[in-house]
């Protein structure tokens, strides 16, 4: 026998195989059968004719497996002695072309051409996954007579009678129908059965194959051959044949479950019933009720889904393991799904977790879920999921990462609040959006210098890894992922569609919204700023219609034109950086030269550009920069100003071209402003010295000629006032027009070289042609009367922090809008109110002539019902991101109300209603001002909150009622020169100097306030940037009355020395002037600080030296406040047991005082009062068992007189007291004779009466402990030596402060006491036990 082929043989040992064989004469394993059928006419005609006359190979055992794609040696045919093969045919080519086997099957494929067919993207569909076949559809049909079959056997065949069946079975179709063909309709069911399948008795033409794609053949000509072999090889076979074969290709395809298994099938020996459970129908949806919490669902829109919703299947709902019976997808499973190997789940995943964030940041989910989505996600590491994704290779999964990206990061309404308000009263200027909690290593190293732990908190020097960063700032942790090269990358070389553009650009936005550190990080990222400008704001391009844009690339885009905005609001310096490096003063003057209709881009987009580059320009002048562009397109400006009156007179105004005339007026402010030629002082401070910059290119007399264009549209638009609907279309646009011709005047009023008079007339005819008309407008009362309801401040719940609110993840909150009577909303009075103040306050500054008419405004009914809210007793506002926002805008209106007063105060006299409220609403301003308006709170400081015209109570008989009230409360006579009210009269002449202590001690960053003086005085050279400091408290705590106290003890506390400052007394003694003041007569003031955080600033002044308290001034002074704390409707609000505000721990500062009495004190009356005072019952039995476990020496010098005690001796002796540690301390200083009653009356009394009441208590739920402690002390009672104690301690009554003991004493004792000591000195004697 011949051996096969070995591995490693070459074509050489083939060949001499060949040659072996064919000498041995052996039989071949391959038997050849020619076909006649397509033979020529040289054929030999004599040679039978086969069955089949084709040149059939028969291999035996060919796998059924394809071969491996290997190169194989090439077949050589051996003529048939039969059949001679022509010369000019080669036998391997006609082998080959005769060949049925797979093997030919595979080596026949023809590239199909596609050179010329259109491709078509996949349409995009609403569901995850092909239609489901439902077996439900298919039940009401007959079952096949073939046996068993498969759902997909069944499938098939039903498609297959469906394509041949017409779809109504009246009407049979005869149209090209051939002569005697017969129809499946007219037979019965037994004859279908035994039937062809319809039309094989005749076929018009192939319904399958086309032949389209064929480059090298005709296509219909292959189409037709294919289509006659096919037909010969039908015809060839008989009925029972092709039913045969049809049975056989049925019966493969229907496989039934469970399988029967082959024992020639490996590992296939048992069928794992538990793998095939997915195959059966779904378990039935649980309807009941029920109390546990189930896992959140969710549909591919993003939407929840109720746990017994019901759905359909073809939805695409149902593939999921767990609870397979529900409809929609877990996070978990979307989570996994994110990770899928392809690529279109990985996207659909993406897409739907990003609608669930959007609809979980509209609040859609608040009241359904417990706990909050965005966390969990941050928590499962989503951040990071979207980062790589956005690494991913295809298109659509970058697509779908960078919208997710956006859902997480942008809050929908964020931006549309600050676009809106941009042109409002220092709009531009906003706070960054960053966290302000720090983190918890930070607080426990407070004590470390600020600037040492900035720097070692530094994230480059401590290496944190990205998700340590996150978890306290999401931003920061992104941008330690090198997001922003990667963003670049999509931009640059991805060039991805408008949607994924606008989206990055998005977050982008919001990267430089969060701080000067990010933005700085957006300009200096590679590229970046590059790509941006130069794909995103060419300046050349071709014009672009209205509907969708195939690709932003090349075309101006006013959101690229918003971020570079957005940067130069971080910075000075930024905003050069642009304008310089990237020129975009060529961008500027190409966008606004053109009005929005003349530019080749959809209208909206071009107006959004126009106001984008009106905002930038505007952001620029804000630092005095770009003003250079003002000459190039001065007659662009002017021509828009002159057709702005017919604009405002449409029917309805339409909001974007109302945005886009604002931010225009606003450039022409910030121009204005910077021609204006204030110098700036000679100063070596560091800090002002960095913010000086080269003066403005710009000069008053270019600017001069735009107030006769502005004034008509302030006019136009005063005339819509009475008609709220067009009012509220106007927009920013009344509020941008009293802003400007503020600016206007107060630039015109510092020009040296022009007359006073000009500007003074003119002030004079805009007064009485425009101001004083307004002001007797109904409609403008109404406005003042709405302040109550759209202010956020008297309605806190407005600024609620977001549902899905996050302390690592900043936002307003502001999605779906701001309702229309909200601070931010289309009916808010504050912006026109604030800009008109504005206005007044610039006028009577320049004109004092003007301030008894224009302060006029300052009555209004409205105003004053707004400041009495302001002033009412409510907690602080609590901060989050949108209520500093809101607050802020707010605070300006109150700031300048007041300023107006105040100057109006000057020239008339003021009623002391008004003076007192307006004092109130300065005093509650003063503690509510954030950081950014240190300028606003060093004035009200400086000129208003120690005005002598707003305390009218100095002229109307305060003091003297203040010593009428003392006398009628404690219900005795004093000196009248000690009294309250004469020290009350001294604080009233004592002002200025009261007002320079707080001026010292309440003093603010002087950077901070420089950079404050110079956003609020429109000093626009040394403005830093419009980024407001981060908020993260007030300027001035709520205890700022205080804080010169404070001051004073933290600088004891640190020096060791103890020898006080030079200005120790006045400093304590203008301070407690000024508490004693605001608690007569501006109560409301100190409502924010709780009377024992009160008590503990008061304690603080005994603690700074040795002689500091003894001094007389200071004595009257906390005498006077001490009986202020403790008046009845103050004393019950006293509560020493909770965390007090600005104080670490009460009972240890009472330590130290003790300590401090004990050592200094030397029996001072006050001191003891102070020391007195935490010992009430129902204060922690912490105070009284340090006073008499630790400072029992203590007691000797607290010898308070009972008449001089503050507070009732009711509230130390009842109810009785409980701590037996407490009672055997007392019991045992008064047998020791540590506490006598000439030592220390007060607190003999005290103890004598709780002794008492605890050794005749006969509590029947006392533990053994506390019996055999009380029949104890009872026992050494009754055999004290000491007459008067013992007297005292059985014969107590009652607590009475005008006898001398204290207390009343029985004369006899009752029966029930007399009893029990009877009873228990019986017991004594019978124990053996004498008196003695």
């Amino acid at each position: 026998m011949l051996s096969r082929p070995k591995p490693g043989e070459s074509e050489v040992d083939l060949l001499r195989f060949q040659s072996q064989f064919l000498a041995a004469g052996a039989a071949p394993a391959v038997q050849l059968v020619k076909n006649e059928r397509r033979r020529g006419a040289s054929a030999n005609l004599d040679q039978p004719r086969l069955q089949d006359q084709r040149d059939v190979v028969m291999l035996d055992n060919l796998p059924d497996l394809p071969p491996a794609l290997v190169p194989a040696p090439p077949k050589r045919a051996k003529p048939s002695p039969g059949h001679p093969l022509a010369d000019h045919v080669d036998p391997e080519e006609r082998l080959n072309r005769h060949d049925q086997h797979i093997t030919a099957v595979l080596t026949k494929i023809i590239e199909r051409d596609t050179s010329s067919m259109a491709v078509n993207l996949p349409v995009p569909s609403g569901v995850a996954f092909p239609p489901v076949f439902h077996r439900s559809q298919d039940r009401q049909r007959k079952p096949a007579t073939a046996g068993k079959r498969s759902i997909f056997a069944q499938e098939i065949a039903k498609r297959g009678s469906e394509a041949s069946i017409p779809p109504v079975r009246g009407v049979v179709s005869t149209q090209d129908r051939p002569e005697g063909a017969v129809t499946c309709e007219s037979l019965t069911p037994r004859e279908q059965d035994h039937q062809l399948p319809c039309g094989t008795q005749n076929f018009q033409g192939p319904h399958l194959v086309t032949g389209k794609g064929l480059r090298d053949q005709e296509p219909e000509q292959e189409a037709q051959t294919i289509h006659e072999e096919n037909i010969a090889r039908l015809q060839a076979m008989t009925p029972e044949e092709i039913l045969q074969e049809q049975q056989r290709l049925l019966a493969q395809l229907a496989l039934a479950l469970p399988v029967a298994p082959h024992k020639e099938w490996l590992h296939m020996d048992t069928v794992e019933l538990d793998k095939l459970h997915w195959t059966q129908d779904l378990p039935p949806l649980r309807r009941q009720k029920t109390q546990e919490r189930m896992q959140a669902r969710f549909s591919l829109q993003g939407e929840l889904l109720a746990p017994d919703v019901d759905l359909p299947t073809h939805l695409g709902l149902h593939h999921h393991g767990e609870e397979a019976e529900r409809a929609g997808y877990s996070l978990q499973e979307l989570f996994h799904l994110t990770r899928s190997q392809v690529s279109q789940q990985r996207a659909l995943a993406l897409h739907v977790l990003a609608q669930i964030i959007s609809r979980a940041q509209a609040g859609e989910f608040a009241d359904q879920l417990v706990g909050s989505v965005l966390r969990l996600l941050l928590d499962a590491g989503f951040l990071f999921l979207l980062r790589f994704s956005l690494d991913d290779r295809v298109d659509g999964v970058i697509a779908a990462a960078v919208h997710a990206l956006r859902a997480l990061l942008v809050a929908p309404g964020d931006e549309e609040l600050l676009d809106s308000t941009f042109s409002w009263y220092h709009g531009a200027m906003v706070f960054p959006l960053m966290p302000t909690q720090e983190d918890k290593d930070d607080e426990d190293e407070d004590e470390e210098p600020s600037g040492e732990k900035a720097k070692r908190k530094s994230p480059e020097e401590r290496n944190q890894p990205p998700s340590d960063l996150a978890r306290h700032d999401v931003i920061k942790g992104l941008l330690a992922t090198n997001l922003l090269p990667r963003l670049r990358y999509v931009l640059e070389v991805i060039c991805p569609g408008p949607s994924v553009v606008l989206d990055i650009l998005a977050v982008l936005i919001r990267l430089a919204r969060h701080s000067l550190e990010s933005a700085t990080r957006v300009l200096e990222c590679p590229r970046l700023i590059e790509t941006i400008v130069r794909e995103f704001l060419p300046t050349s391009w071709s014009p672009v219609g209205v509907g969708p844009t195939p690709s932003l690339h090349n075309v101006p885009c006013a959101a690229a034109m918003k971020l570079l905005r957005v940067l130069a609001s971080a910075g000075r310096n930024i905003a050069a950086r642009l304008l310089s490096s990237f020129d975009l003063r060529s961008c500027l003057r190409r966008f606004i030269a053109e009005a929005p209709q003349e530019l080749a881009l959809p209208p909206e987009e071009a107006e959004m550009l126009i106001t984008e580059s009106f905002r930038l320009w505007a952001v620029a002048a804000s630092y005095g920069q770009g003003c250079d562009l003002y000459r190039e397109l001065y007659p662009v400006l002017i021509r828009a100003l002159q057709v702005m009156p017919k604009e405002l007179s449409t029917h309805l105004p339409q909001p974007l071209s109302m945005q886009r005339i604002a931010s225009l007026l606003t450039v022409l402010t910030q121009l204005t402003l910077a021609a204006s030629s204030t110098a700036l002082q000679p100063s070596s401070d560091s800090a002002e010295a960095s913010l000086s910059a080269t003066p403005s290119l710009i000069t008053w007399t270019q600017v001069s000629g735009l107030k006769p264009l502005v004034e008509p549209c302030l006019r136009q638009t005063l005339k819509l006032l009475p008609r709220p609907e067009m009012w509220r279309a106007l927009g920013p646009v009344p509020t941008a027009c009293l802003l400007f011709l503020d600016a206007y005047y107060r630039t015109w009023s510092q020009q040296p070289d022009l007359c006073p008079g000009d500007w003074l007339q003119d002030m004079e005819r805009l007064s009485e042609e425009l101001l004083l008309p307004l002001l007797s407008q109904p409609t403008l009362g109404s406005l003042w009367a709405s302040l109550g309801r759209c202010s956020p401040l008297c309605n806190p719940q407005s600024c609620a922090p977001a549902p899905e609110a996050l302390p690592s993840l900043v936002s307003l909150g502001c999605t779906g809008g701001c309702p229309p009577f909200s601070l931010a909303g289309s009916a808010s009075p504050f912006p026109v109110l604030t800009s008109l103040l504005t206005l007044f306050n610039t006028l009577t500054r320049i004109h004092k002539g003007l301030c008894g008419q224009l302060a006029a405004v300052l009555a209004a009914p409205g105003l004053q019902s707004y400041f009495l809210q302001c002033v009412a007793p409510a907690a602080a506002p609590l901060l989050t991101p949108f209520s500093v926002w809101a607050l802020r805008h707010e605070y300006h209106l109150q700031y300048l109300a007041l300023t107006l007063a105040q100057r109006a105060a000057t020239f008339q006299p003021v009623p002391a209603t008004n003076a007192a409220l307006h004092h109130g609403v300065a005093l509650a301003l003063l503690s509510r001002l954030l950081p950014g308006s240190e300028h606003l709170a060093h004035e009200l400081l400086l000129s208003f909150v120690f005005r002598l015209e707003f305390l009218p109570e100095r002229a109307s008989g305060g003091p003297e009622a203040a010593d009428f009230s003392d006398q009628l409360s404690l219900g005795s006579s004093r000196d009248p020169g000690c009294g309250r009210g004469a020290l009350l009269a001294q604080a009233c002449q004592d002002l200025p100097s009261i007002r320079s202590c707080y001026l010292t001690h309440c003093s603010l960053t002087r950077a901070s306030l420089l950079a404050s003086q110079a956003l609020y005085r429109g000093e626009l050279q040394r403005v830093p940037a419009l980024l407001l400091p981060l908020p993260k408290e007030p300027l001035l705590p709520t205890d700022w009355p205080f804080l010169p106290l404070i001051h004073l003890y933290h600088r004891a506390s640190d020096t060791p020395s103890g020898l006080p400052p030079a200005d120790t007394v006045g400093t304590a003694m203008r301070a407690l002037q000024w508490v004693l003041v605001l608690e007569s007569w501006r109560p409301q003031a100190l409502w924010a600080v709780p009377p024992g955080a009160r008590l503990a600033r008061l304690m603080c002044v005994f603690l700074v030296d040795s002689e500091l308290f003894r001094e007389t001034p200071i004595q009257r002074l906390v005498a006077a406040l001490l009986a202020r704390l403790c008046q009845p409707e103050v004393l019950p609000n006293l509560n020493l047991d909770c965390p007090l505000p600005g104080l670490t721990s009460f009972p240890d500062l009472y330590a130290n005082f003790l300590e401090h009495f004990e050592a200094v004190s030397f029996g001072d009356h006050l001191f003891g009062a102070l020391v007195l005072l935490p010992l009430q019952r129902r204060f922690s039995v912490t105070f009284r068992l340090a006073l008499f476990g630790e400072h029992v020496g203590a007691l000797r010098a607290l010898g308070l007189p009972l008449t001089q005690l503050p507070v009732s001796l009711e509230c130390y002796t009842g109810p009785p007291e409980d701590n037996l540690a407490l009672l055997q301390l007392y019991f045992r200083a008064l047998v020791t004779g540590a506490l006598r009653p000439h030592w220390c009356p007060v607190l003999y009394a005290v103890t004598v009466a709780h002794v008492n009441s605890f050794i005749f208590s006969q509590d029947p739920k006392s533990s053994d402990e506390v019996k055999a402690a009380r029949r104890s002390m009872l026992q050494k009672t009754w055999l004290l030596a000491d007459e008067g104690l013992r007297k005292h301690l059985l014969h107590y009554k009652l607590p009475n402060s005008s006898l001398p003991e204290g207390f009343e004493l029985y004369a006899q004792l009752p029966t029930l006491r007399q009893q029990y000591l009877q009873r228990l000195t019986l017991g004594m004697t019978q124990n053996g036990v004498s008196e003695t």
